[in-house]
């Protein structure tokens, strides 16, 4: 099926909201852990398959800012999942030409953790094929104050005027600078919301919601989601060049 899809109907950069691990374990009478380790899984598959079909940009909602606020060992589980995770997968990200990619405010990540992902993100730094993002204490909002708050240095410091201000400025100060905004955002578990996640660059992207849970996303679903993309008229606030 993935060989009839062109690249040019594709979009360029997809972003996942992975939602549901938690349901997906209690469904299934699991620890909640279990039902990250399987989320992983997803991960990989979805992974693989983007670049295979020729995406440039995927982006995963990891670990929000507020996912802090969960249960202790539930995040330190998440943690060392993470850090495991990376650990398998770089052989195959550095064959792949897989850049490695990170948004957020990582200090705020265990060291141990931190180091692997710095890691990484530096032995795939020359991976061409695509770039894989994940957001990781992340926080929509707080990324805008982080830019704000950029620019009123500056503007305080004298290099440079409040009417110097564009959203090209802006967004070159956020923590995408450099990548294009999502073309198509996918939810899992049914969820109509955001939840925080790229609030300034999802203006007019595609939005994709499924009622199932991210462990049971695979390859199908993916496919569903992209063929539905390539209905939609993106007319980014024009008249449909039918009328």
């Amino acid at each position: 099926m993935t060989s009839t899809i062109s690249k040019e109907s594709l979009p360029k950069h997809v972003a996942i909201i992975m939602d549901g691990n938690g349901r997906w374990a209690e469904k299934h009478a699991f620890p909640r852990v279990r039902g990250h380790r399987k989320g992983a899984e997803s991960v990989r598959t979805i992974v693989t398959l983007s670049r295979k079909l020729g995406i440039s940009w995927l982006t995963l909602y990891a670990f929000s800012e507020e996912n802090w606020k969960r249960p202790t060992h539930e995040v330190s589980a998440l943690m060392k999942l993470l850090g495991s995770f990376l650990k398998r997968e770089l052989k195959e990200m550095k064959e792949n030409g897989i850049r490695l990619n990170v948004i957020g405010r990582t200090e705020k990540l265990p060291t141990a953790t931190r180091e692997i992902l710095l890691d990484t993100i530096r032995q795939t730094s020359h991976g061409r094929r695509m770039v894989l993002t994940l957001a990781l204490s992340y926080s929509g909002r707080q990324e805008i104050l982080d830019a704000a708050s950029a620019l009123a240095r500056k503007v305080k410091n004298g290099d440079m005027d409040p009417a110097d201000i564009t959203e090209d400025l802006f967004s070159a100060n956020l923590y995408t600078s450099g990548m294009p905004d999502p073309d198509l955002v996918i939810r899992t578990s049914g969820e109509y919301r955001i939840s925080n996640f790229l609030l300034w660059q999802i203006s007019y992207s595609e939005i994709y919601i499924t009622p199932t849970l991210w462990p049971d996303f695979g390859e199908a679903e993916f496919l569903n989601a992209l063929s539905e993309y390539r209905k939609r008229d993106r007319r980014f606030g024009a008249v449909a060049t039918t009328q």
